[in-house]
C-alpha cells in the first residue's frame, strides 16, 4: 500500500530546532490565524473561551466586556493558557501552539497601552458590525506576553526534528 507521508512512521525524532527557526515558525502560526481558545480558571472552575486575537511578537491580545466570565476569571487568577491551531487535514498538517503567561488588563491610561494598541486591528471588526471608524472600542485591552510556548508541528519530522518544540522567553 502506498504511504503519503512515510516520514510520519516510526518513532518521533528528538532533535530541537534552533531558537531563531522556532521563533519564525511560531510567529508564522500567530500571523496566519486569528482565533484562539483561552483557558482561564475562576470560582466556578475552568473556562475555555474561543476569541479573535491579534498579536505583537509573542504577545496575544484581545478585548472583552469587563463583565464577561473570562474577565471575572482573570481578575481572580491572571494565569492563562492560550491555544492557537491551524486547521487540521491530517497528521502531517498538525500545527499549533500553547502559550502560557499572565493576562494583563490595560486601559488607555496605562503606559503600556500605546505599545500594543497600534497592533490591534479593531477597524475590520467595526466595519463588519456597521460601527463608525472614528470611534475605537472603549473597553480594556487584554495582553498575554507568552512566558513559554509549546509548539507542535508534525511536518518538522520530515527534516529530523521533534514535532514538539519548547520556547521560553528567557532561554534556559
Amino acid at each position: 500500500m502506498p504511504v503519503t507521508n512515510p516520514w510520519l512512521a516510526g518513532p518521533s525524532p528528538i532533535r530541537r530546532l534552533p531558537r531563531a527557526r522556532l521563533e519564525e515558525r511560531i510567529l508564522n502560526l500567530l500571523s496566519s490565524q486569528n482565533m484562539c481558545v483561552l483557558a482561564t480558571s475562576g470560582p466556578d472552575g475552568p473556562l475555555a473561551t474561543p476569541v479573535r486575537y491579534y498579536h505583537l511578537d509573542f504577545a496575544v491580545m484581545f478585548t472583552a466586556m469587563a463583565t464577561s466570565p473570562k474577565m471575572r476569571n482573570l481578575a481572580a487568577d491572571p494565569r492563562i493558557s492560550v491555544g492557537v491551531f491551524a486547521p487540521l487535514v491530517g497528521q502531517a498538517s498538525s500545527r499549533g501552539a500553547q502559550l502560557f503567561g499572565q493576562a494583563r488588563v490595560l486601559t488607555a491610561d496605562d503606559a503600556e497601552f500605546e505599545h500594543y494598541w497600534p497592533a490591534f486591528r479593531w477597524q475590520s471588526d467595526h466595519v463588519e458590525r456597521s460601527r463608525a471608524l472614528d470611534a475605537p472600542p472603549a473597553g480594556p485591552l487584554i495582553v498575554i506576553e507568552a512566558e513559554r510556548i509549546v509548539y507542535t508541528e508534525h511536518w518538522l519530522r520530515r527534516d529530523g526534528y521533534s514535532p514538539r518544540q519548547f520556547w521560553r522567553r528567557r532561554p534556559a
